[in-house]
């Protein structure tokens, strides 16, 4: 997995010089609700409740992977934004989310973002091996953004929605103002045309893909998925110093035939979603009506139901995300970069359970509590948001509340 490092002569002289029937008559009285079955045991970071022994030791297999450190021996960069997927997803546990985000830039002219490919445009990568790979914003940008890390729990439930679930969804009525919809992307995995749920813009289908862009373009490990390493700012002669356009990917299969990209997939297919925040309190059923009543379930949608399965841990269970996983024009709050099926003011509706275990809100952070993250919703959500302005002060701690309870 090392990286090979070339040796002619006119390569070496180049390198260093770059420094989710009618009642019967009398009605009947309504049966008690099916209580679904508890799909976490209270704690962060613990794998799915149901998963067999086997599915129990590869979420702990694909936990070493996901927690350990990478090195240059290993694979590691040579241009990247952190070392592990832990340093990006350790709070509250390993799994969750962090306050480091990162940068995106592109240029817009004219209604058209160039995402800046030839410059290795979108995403910024701040490390590097050496100093002379350091990537920088390139001065043709106008657009700069940064992003938080993404929670992955309960990300095994999210994939397991299938596309029809969420595509009848996004073809309900809905509110004046609020549209929707779903993010077809092509699976770099299958190559198939899919629902895309993963990332800020949905820019991802399934797991397996998530797994091989953050280890490549986040780590800089190139895999099965995602051959080729990043050249920074898109200067190959300088990738070429260190790493050979002939190299192996890093990325290979063990004994049982898994890659790290396997394994740490599975790792994240098995993690059970964030427990409850808080317990439900009189304050709390309030604020969950209000949502209700405002119109942030019109987006914020409270549950969606996986379907059949292979793993009966997954299969028909009520995922309550608070999300239809669907782009929305955010107006104002849009983050400026195209991406995949998202235009520049488009992102995907952030779920909302795991809530109560966050410190700062938004795609980029910006908001230290709900409420300021409510106030900055703007574009589809702006109705919603409004209305939320003409809440009583009472109401806004309902509501509130209720959102920390997540």
């Amino acid at each position: 997995m090392k990286h090979r490092i070339p040796t002619t002569c006119a390569l070496l002289l180049v390198c260093l010089a770059l420094p989710l029937l009618a009642q019967p008559t009398p009605p009947a009285p309504p049966p008690a609700p099916a209580i679904p079955p508890p799909l976490t045991s209270g704690n962060f970071g613990k794998p799915l409740v149901g998963a067999t022994t086997a599915q129990l030791a590869a979420f702990t297999a694909g936990s070493k992977d996901f927690n350990i450190r990478e090195t240059r021996q290993t694979g590691l960069g040579p241009i990247f934004n952190d070392d592990s997927c832990l340093a990006c997803h350790g709070a509250p546990s390993a799994g969750g989310s962090s306050g480091k985000t990162v940068t995106r830039f592109g240029h817009s002219a004219n209604g058209v973002f160039d995402p800046l490919t030839s410059l290795d445009g979108s995403l910024l990568h701040a490390r590097a091996i050496d100093p002379s790979l350091q990537e920088v914003v390139p001065s043709e940008a106008n657009v700069v953004a940064r992003r938080l890390t993404t929670p992955l729990y309960g990300a095994g439930l999210i994939e397991a929605i299938p596309d029809a679930t969420i595509i009848a969804n996004a073809n309900l009525p809905k509110p004046v103002g609020v549209k929707g919809h779903v993010a077809l992307v092509t699976d770099v995995a299958t190559g198939e045309s899919r629902v895309g749920r993963f990332g800020w813009k949905a820019q991802h289908a399934t797991i397996l893909s998530f797994s091989g862009d953050a280890l490549n373009n986040e780590i800089g490990i190139t895999n099965r998925l995602f051959p080729k390493a990043a050249a920074p700012n898109g200067n190959e002669v300088k990738l070429a110093c260190f790493v050979s356009p002939t190299a192996p990917i890093e990325d290979q299969p063990d004994a049982s035939g898994l890659s790290e990209i396997d394994r740490v997939s599975n790792y994240m297919r098995f993690l059970a979603p964030p427990p409850v925040g808080a317990p439900i309190t009189p304050a709390t059923l309030a604020g969950q009506k209000l949502f209700a009543f405002i119109g942030c379930a019109s987006c914020h949608t409270p549950s969606l139901n996986t379907g059949q399965n292979a793993i009966a841990a997954l299969a028909n269970k009520n995922v309550q995300l608070y999300s239809d996983l669907l782009l929305h024009d955010m107006g104002a709050l849009g983050d400026g970069i195209a991406q995949a099926a998202a235009g520049t003011t488009e992102m995907r509706t952030s779920p909302l359970w795991g809530l109560s275990a966050r410190h700062n809100y938004l795609h980029d952070g910006r908001a230290a509590t709900p409420a300021a993250a409510i106030l900055a919703h703007a574009g589809e959500a702006a109705a919603s948001q409004s209305a939320y302005t003409q809440l009583t002060p009472v109401q806004q701690q309902q509501l509130i509340a209720f959102l920390r309870s997540l």
